[in-house]
C-alpha cells in the first residue's frame, strides 16, 4: 500500500492555519531562514519552505548569501536577527559549508528560536524526526487523518514503545539532516533500532529480517531482494535520476513485497515542513 505524505501534510496545515488565526495581529509569527551558500538544491528546499509561510499566512525573511561568509559575519548576522523581538524562530539551512559546519553556530540563536531541535536544552524536536513518527503513528494506527497524528513524546511514548515490542527497525543513515535527527527521535519514543550506514558489513542480513526499514541517505540502498515480504518502508533520502526525483528505493521493485511504502517525492517531506512551522507556531506560544 502506497502512503501519500502530502495528504497528512495538508491535513496538519490545515490545523496551524486556524492555531495562526488564534494568535491573532498582536502575536505575529515570523521565520528567519539563512541559507549560507547558494545552490539550486537548497534554493528548492528554501522555496518550499517560503511558500508554506504564504499559505499560513505567516511572515517569512530569507538572508541570502551567494558565497560562502566569513564566520564572525554569519554569527554575527545569525545573532542580530535571532535577537529581533519581530523574529519568531530561525532556520540554518543544512548542509552548511565546512567553513561554517559546526554546532556552536547555534549558541548565536536563542533556546525558545531554535525551533530546528538542534541544541541539547532545546524545547522542540527536529522536524524530520517527528515527521517520520507521524508517518509510522498513521500506517500502523487506523490511518485516519486526526490531529492525534500530531506527535506529543510524553503522551505517544507508550503507544511507540508497545508497537515496536516485537518487531525489528532499522535506520539506515547518519546524517545530520536525516539519520541522526530521526535516531535520536527513535530513542526519545523508546524504539529499538538498528542503525545501519556504509560501513555496516552484511547489512543485508539486516534489511532481510527487518519490519521496518527507515532510509535516509540520497542513493539506492534497497532492492526487493533484501526484503522481506510484508516489511514497511519509510523513505527519507533524496536522489536524482535524470530529472526526476526518486528515494533510496525504486517504488515499482519494491510495491508487490512490502506491506507499506512512503513515495519519494511526496512522502515525509511535506510533514517534515508542516512540523517546521508547527515548531515555529509552539515558540510563538512560548513567547506570548
Amino acid at each position: 500500500m502506497k502512503i501519500s505524505g502530502l495528504k497528512i501534510a495538508e491535513y496538519l496545515q490545515k490545523i496551524l492555519s486556524h492555531e495562526v488565526i488564534k494568535l491573532g495581529k498582536k502575536h505575529p509569527v515570523k521565520l528567519v531562514v539563512f541559507l549560507a551558500k547558494e545552490t539550486p538544491d537548497q534554493l528548492s528546499f528554501v522555496k518550499i519552505k517560503s511558500q508554506m509561510a504564504k499559505k499560513l499566512k505567516i511572515g517569512f525573511e530569507l538572508i541570502n548569501f551567494k558565497r560562502t561568509p566569513l564566520f564572525q559575519k554569519f554569527a554575527y548576522l545569525l545573532k542580530e536577527r535571532a535577537g529581533d523581538v519581530s523574529t519568531t524562530g530561525v532556520i540554518i539551512q543544512q548542509p552548511l559549508p565546512q567553513e561554517l559546519s559546526t554546532d556552536s553556530i547555534y549558541n548565536y540563536i536563542p533556546g525558545n528560536k531554535e525551533i530546528e531541535g538542534v541544541k541539547k536544552k532545546s524545547p522542540f524536536f527536529p522536524a524530520i524526526g517527528l515527521s517520520v513518527l507521524t508517518t509510522i503513528k498513521y500506517i500502523y494506527g487506523d490511518q485516519k487523518l486526526s490531529p492525534k497524528l500530531f506527535i506529543d513524546i510524553k503522551k505517544d511514548r507508550l503507544f511507540f514503545k508497545k508497537l515496536f515490542k516485537n518487531k525489528k527497525v532499522v535506520l539506515v543513515g547518519r546524517g545530520i539532516t536525516g539519520g541522526k535527527p530521526i535516531g535520536k527521535l527513535l530513542t526519545e519514543v523508546k524504539i529499538n533500532y538498528l542503525s545501519i550506514n556504509s560501513q555496516t558489513p552484511d547489512a543485508q542480513n539486516y534489511f532481510k529480517n527487518a519490519d521496518l526499514i527507515i532510509t535516509a541517505v540520497g542513493r539506492k540502498v534497497l532492492d526487493a531482494t533484501m526484503l522481506k515480504p510484508g516489511v514497511v518502508l519509510i523513505n527519507v533520502g533524496l536522489r536524482k535520476e535524470g530529472n526526476r526525483l526518486k528515494g533510496d528505493y525504486d517504488e515499482d521493485e519494491i510495491k508487490d513485497i512490502a506491506s507499506t511504502y512512503t513515495t519519494t517525492p511526496g512522502g515525509v517531506g511535506p510533514i517534515d515542513v508542516v512540523y517546521l512551522y508547527k515548531n515555529l507556531i509552539d515558540a510563538a506560544k512560548l513567547q506570548k
